[in-house]
């Protein structure tokens, strides 16, 4: 059941699976992406083996509106929008974001949990293992980057893709399914088959959730300032997974192993043939993963 709660000025979503007495975990979640990108085989997964899951909807994404006060204007393309825009106008910052994870446990009354971010989720779970150690009893980074500038750039024909204007749904629907379909298609791996009627219910589920407008260039945009600091990593001190796949074309693997390398003790692990997303496949096995991470975790 979804529930809604006001934290920072935003309307923010969220869903708990499992017992309240278990350990609980936070999931993350990407750019522009739903919680449900969670989805809920691999919750009740976490849940069958003895924890709490938690899942949310970013800001500015899904159900979790954020309520604005500097109109973005958006115009254009989203190039030459980015290279005109000053950094005082931008509505929010990864940390802002991060905020909101501290004040959904507040609203909660949950003093610790263990927390998996996936992509830009994987950012925000390094900023909550950074600055909130003594809120966080694991940290699980998947498919993610440090945002260093000196790491690879994302294929540039995905990278086109990210920041071409969408089609608009409502006006043409299957035209933007399609676009997201092919994308969806390009992030996969080779090793692990998308499975495009799932990926459709997917899509078509995010359209009717989605309460937000240009949610995802406000997200680009806190990404996009981002300052990379090596001690942000440094400093985290929590048992660390890392997981990447060989074949990501967003983050290059290379992007995991510098997360990886960053965090004392951290411990990496390289998928061969996974790419940007997390194959069904790998459920089991990335759940194994997790809860090794850190005693006391399986039921």
């Amino acid at each position: 059941m979804n529930h809604i709660v006001e934290i920072n000025e935003v309307d923010l979503c969220y869903e708990i699976l499992g017992a309240e007495h278990q350990q609980t975990i936070v999931l993350i979640s990407g750019l522009g992406s739903q919680m449900i990108r969670w989805d809920d085989t691999f919750c009740e997964l976490l849940v069958q083996h003895g924890l709490r899951v938690i899942r949310f909807d970013n800001r500015d994404s899904g159900m979790s509106v954020f309520h604005s006060h500097k109109p973005l204007n958006f115009t254009g393309n989203h190039q030459t929008f980015f290279s005109k825009i000053k950094a005082e106008d931008i509505p929010y910052s990864l940390m802002d974001m991060a905020k909101d994870v501290i004040g959904l446990l507040d609203y909660l009354q949950i003093e610790k949990a263990h927390f998996a971010g996936r992509s830009m989720g994987g950012i925000i779970a390094q900023l909550l293992g950074s600055y909130y150690p003594e809120r966080v009893l694991s940290l699980t980074i998947i498919m993610s980057t440090s945002l260093n500038p000196a790491l690879p750039p994302s294929d540039p024909d995905v990278m086109a893709m990210m920041m071409k204007p969408s089609v608009d749904p409502i006006a043409d629907k299957e035209g933007y399914i399609k676009d997201k379909l092919f994308f969806a298609r390009r992030i996969s791996g080779d090793l692990y088959k998308l499975d495009e009627n799932l990926e459709r219910e997917m899509i078509e589920e995010e359209l009717t959730r989605s309460n937000t407008k240009d949610g995802i260039i406000r997200q680009l945009l806190a990404i996009a300032t981002y300052r990379y600091d090596r001690e942000v990593l440094t400093r985290i001190k929590i048992p660390t997974l890392v997981i990447h796949g060989t074949q990501d074309p967003i983050f290059h693997p290379d992007c995991g192993k510098d997360i990886a390398d960053s965090i004392p003790d951290a411990q990496f692990i390289l998928i061969e043939g996974m790419g940007h997303s997390i194959p069904p496949e790998l459920y089991p096995s990335i759940y194994d993963q997790i809860t090794e991470l850190s005693p006391g975790v399986r039921a």
